[in-house]
């Protein structure tokens, strides 16, 4: 069985990284980003990149390093109003920006590890989502066609995952992590905790070992929270 665990992230990703390359970044806002990965694409200097995510993180985390060193050409995103160096880069015409629906780019990252190059949708039909792609009628109601999204490599964040390779999300962590497991050619994820193969139930595995091909032990991990709501103190 080929070697599967590295000595860190920067040993996890060489030989992978290229100028103009396309990265599937697993990660909802901040929750289940792979952090330390994201810090070695940085330390990388590599540039140009397309990156499929649902949103940048926020200013100086997570994907927000890569858009501050503008190592990001484009965006393939759900949301970008959280991350304001996202925003103005965009409007100001320095990214380019891909408009995706959420469910859509996970099913495009889905649809990729499957080796499906495309599907139709009715989500975007009508909407400037829709602008440039091919229209079929079914059951008399139009939907549009959405490729899969093929990137070189995906990182992702994941919970435990034995030594071969089977991963466990925890709870709201799993988001886009699983679909964009399979899209692409190599997926690196970094996890909390590695344990013995064999010691994992099969039946809560949420991606099986042959769609990873790297992994490292990333924690101990600093949980950073976007918006810090705390009630006002009540007058004396």
């Amino acid at each position: 069985m080929a070697k599967k665990l590295y000595s860190d992230a920067a040993a996890a990703l060489d030989g992978l990284l290229f100028d103009g390359m396309t990265i599937c970044a697993g990660g909802f806002g901040l929750c289940g980003i792979p952090d330390k990965l994201i810090d070695a694409v940085q330390a990388s200097g590599v540039k140009n990149l397309t990156v499929a995510s649902n949103n940048a993180g926020v200013q100086g985390v997570g994907l927000g390093k890569l858009l501050e060193t503008r190592q990001i050409k484009k965006m393939i995103s759900s949301y970008v109003g959280e991350n304001k160096e996202f925003e103005r880069q965009y409007l100001a015409g320095e990214l380019e920006l891909e408009f995706c629906p959420q469910g859509t780019l996970a099913e495009r990252c889905r649809a990729a590890g499957a080796g499906i190059p495309g599907f139709y949708t009715k989500t975007g039909v009508g909407t400037v989502i829709a602008e440039g792609k091919e229209v079929k009628i079914f059951n008399g109601e139009e939907y549009i066609l959405e490729e899969g999204i093929f990137a070189d490599i995906s990182i992702i964040k994941g919970w435990k995952a034995d030594e071969t390779g089977n991963l466990i999300f925890r709870k709201t962590a799993r988001n886009f992590n699983q679909p964009m497991a399979g899209a692409g050619k190599v997926c690196i994820a970094e996890v909390e905790e590695i344990v013995p193969a064999g010691s994992l139930d099969p039946d809560c595995i949420h991606v099986p070992g042959v769609y990873i091909n790297r992994m490292i032990v990333g924690a101990p991990y600093d949980k950073k929270i976007e918006f810090r709501t705390v009630r006002e103190r009540e007058a004396a």
